[in-house]
């Protein structure tokens, strides 16, 4: 059981204590002075039972108002995706407007807002290397303001966006061996999705193994096309370089691992991807609150204390 203000509660028990060592001082001093003038104490210990339950109900809302939870396992479906996301400065020409990474800002924005509460998201961004933005969560707050944070920079590498991604799902980092044999296992993991937005525009290798690794767990890649096929010029360390829509290479990761590939411009479509994801049972603590039913009690007792008081004696204490 957790409390949300144990100070309330240390508070509330010395009232307790003092409101008991208060009725017991009276009581003996009641006690001797009836027995001095010779007149019997009537009842016994049931005499005092109105005012013991009286006290009860004091110290049960005591510790209602410390705001009492217990902890209780709550299951619930639960899916991972995660928004794999191109920041390499190809991501910045012009042939979508405002730019090919706006655009693809836009797009995981709109996925994100479609996609129910069950479903874990997550952010990775890549270039030549890649790193997790946001950690799989279902506060998708944290997606979104994952995403707005976004800055071009480097290269492109797609193998490394899809073992990085592995890594967010599995929560351990995933590496590609130096051959085939030693693709890593890294389990099976069904209910996890990934989603890709890039022009598809590749510097690195191992995309096809890496993807294969993904094929594996179990998880689809979902790719996101975002630029032309005529492509646009950008600029690079004073360079201009020219660079273009790579549907082919998208459409292949995609391919390999049983996912589907979209144009950004019909990026309405990804909304069913989470129909997709096979949901797992999982199973979380979540704090179940208690202050209202032990103030329900703290009344019973309190009412109930009262009534006999009142009864025994014609006077509420």
């Amino acid at each position: 059981m957790t409390l949300s203000s144990p100070l309330l509660l240390v508070v509330g028990l010395l009232v307790t204590a003092a409101l008991a060592w208060v009725a017991v001082v009276s009581a003996r001093r009641r006690t001797a002075a009836l027995t001095a003038a010779g007149v019997a104490v009537p009842g016994g210990r049931r005499a005092y039972l109105g005012l013991g339950l009286t006290i009860s109900g004091v110290a049960v809302l005591a510790v209602a108002t410390a705001g009492p939870a217990a902890m209780v396992p709550v299951p619930r479906t639960a899916g991972t995706v995660i928004l794999a996301m191109d920041v390499s400065n190809s991501m910045g020409a012009d042939d979508v407007a405002p730019t090919r990474l706006a655009a693809a800002q836009r797009a995981a924005r709109a996925f994100v807002a479609a996609q129910p509460g069950s479903v874990d998201i997550g952010v990775v961004a890549f270039e030549q290397g890649a790193l997790t933005t946001a950690r799989p969560d279902a506060d998708h707050s944290i997606a979104l303001a994952a995403i707005g944070r976004l800055k071009l920079t480097g290269g492109t590498s797609l193998g490394t966006a899809i073992t990085a991604s592995l890594s967010a799902i599995t929560g351990k980092p995933v590496a590609l061996g130096r051959d085939d044999a030693e693709a890593p296992d890294i389990g099976y993991w069904p209910s996890a999705t990934i989603v890709m937005i890039s022009d598809g525009q590749n510097q690195g290798a191992d995309v096809e193994r890496a993807a294969t690794v993904a094929q594996r767990a179990g998880v689809h890649i979902h790719t996101v096309g975002v630029g032309t096929e005529a492509g646009a010029t950008v600029k690079v360390d004073g360079y201009n370089l020219q660079t273009s829509l790579d549907k082919d290479m998208l459409t292949l990761i995609a391919r390999t691992t049983g996912g589907a590939y979209h144009p950004a411009s019909d990026a309405a479509r990804l909304d069913g991807i989470a129909d997709t994801i096979d949901l797992r049972l999982t199973v979380s603590d979540e704090p179940l609150p208690l202050a209202g039913g032990l103030i329900g009690l703290a009344l019973a007792l309190l009412t109930a204390g009262a009534a006999l008081t009142v009864l025994r004696s014609g006077r509420v204490i």
